[in-house]
């Protein structure tokens, strides 16, 4: 049953060289404990902010459920970069290594205040679009597998699911593999996204390994997952499952992250009426400073 008053607060999580970072926490009037779901926005880590208007009903939305709703900040490292090739890849990755840097602090900071906050630790989800999509795929892979960066939370701390709106791993270790059991993944790729591919980009062993090579990843290791593949769909599916498949991200959570089934799915996915309207590449959204929400 959905409740009709969603209280939002706003409360600084960290302060990383003079910035404060926030996070926005929308929550219903119950004074239960609450499972947590997180959400990190997109915009290439050059852009987008936590309290964009345009993602306010998905998050009240959610908050009306029964969950304890969290928008976060973090850093956004490639403002105002003009790299080209391994340099390019060199700073995406180190932008990407900081936000997972922030998404642990806020992490953190919910298990640290949530008694207050009367949040259930073993229930903390992360989703997120795009850029935020990438950054919490890659914080679960980061954890799961101790690598460097890995210092904040508690090796007993899992996240419970991960929730990716056309996101991806961009590994140097070829495909991404685990060292332990990854939680409960649902991806969401449009199959012609041209800005995050749904597939891979890969040289070596340095690639960008996107939601269908991670699906592929999860089957072949038994890891339950669910993969919404769009056809004829490009880096739109960054944001329509956050109006248009939250009964599929319910299904998701209530089954595979509460209930803890062991279900691994892919759908092929086609909405005649979705049609593509991202079409820039990588090196055409850095170049032209174009905004993804325009």
């Amino acid at each position: 049953m959905f409740s009709a008053e969603i209280n939002k607060v706003t409360e600084t999580f960290a302060v990383r060289n003079g910035e404060e970072l926030k996070m926005d926490i929308y929550r219903s009037d119950s004074t239960e404990i609450q499972p947590c779901l997180m959400f990190l926005f997109g915009g290439g880590f050059k852009e987008g902010a936590r309290d964009q208007k345009y993602f306010s009903d998905y998050l009240s939305y959610f908050a009306k459920t029964g969950f304890t709703v969290v928008s976060i900040d973090y850093r956004l490292l490639m403002k105002n970069v003009n790299s080209k090739g391994l340099r390019f890849v060199r700073d995406l990755r180190y932008a990407i290594d900081i936000a997972v840097e922030d998404v642990f602090a806020a992490t953190n900071y919910l298990i640290n205040n949530a008694e207050r906050l009367q949040i259930d630790t073993t229930k903390i989800i992360m989703s997120g679009s795009s850029a935020g999509a990438i950054s919490v795929l890659h914080a679960d892979y980061v954890h799961c597998n101790g690598f460097e960066g890995d210092t904040i939370l508690s090796d007993k701390f899992n996240y419970a699911g991960i929730i990716s709106y056309a996101g991806g791993i961009l590994s140097n270790k070829g495909v991404p593999k685990y060292n332990k059991k990854p939680a409960p993944t649902l991806l969401f790729h449009g199959n012609v996204d041209k800005l995050v591919t749904s597939n891979k980009i890969q040289l070596f062993n340095l690639g960008m390994f996107g939601s269908k090579v991670i699906a592929k990843q999860f089957r072949k290791n038994n890891y339950p997952y669910v993969f919404y593949s769009l056809d004829n769909s490009g880096h739109e599916v960054a944001m329509y499952p956050m109006d248009d498949c939250r009964e599929e991200i319910l299904y998701f959570i209530r089954n595979l992250v509460f209930d803890k089934k062991q279900w691994m799915i892919d759908v092929n996915f086609t909405d005649l009426n979705l049609k593509p309207t991202i079409k820039l590449d990588v090196k055409t959204f850095y170049k032209s400073g174009s905004n993804l929400m325009d």
